[in-house]
């Protein structure tokens, strides 16, 4: 039986949204089908307690990879940045017109 938390939850100092899901292992072993096909059709993460302390997190495969997506963006973001920083970055105005000239040239 999952139990539905309307508060903030602090995992790790991060805090999950309003809405979270959370069980105790003792009934992830007995409905492990069960919420595995919950995670499949929810995006919301799954925390697992061990002794009343939350011990684990599960998300679903599509959670995960959106995450994996998410995550991957805001390093290329960030690596944008320091690059932007330190001179490396190129001007947006000249990427602009050397695009628009490659794709105003006529084909050979």
């Amino acid at each position: 039986m999952s139990l539905v938390v309307q508060s903030e939850v602090q995992l790790g100092g991060v805090k999950m949204g309003k809405l979270s899901n959370i069980i105790p292992v003792s009934d992830l072993r007995q409905d492990a089908a069960k919420l595995l096909k919950q995670l499949q059709n929810d995006k919301e993460p799954l925390i697992i307690t061990q002794r009343g302390r939350a011990t684990a997190v599960m998300l679903g495969v599509d959670a995960y990879e959106e995450l994996e997506h998410d995550k991957e963006i805001l390093r290329l973001l960030t690596k944008g940045e320091r690059e932007i920083d330190a001179g490396k970055g190129y001007d947006l105005d000249i990427i602009l017109a050397e695009a628009d000239a490659i794709i105003n040239k006529e084909p050979l």
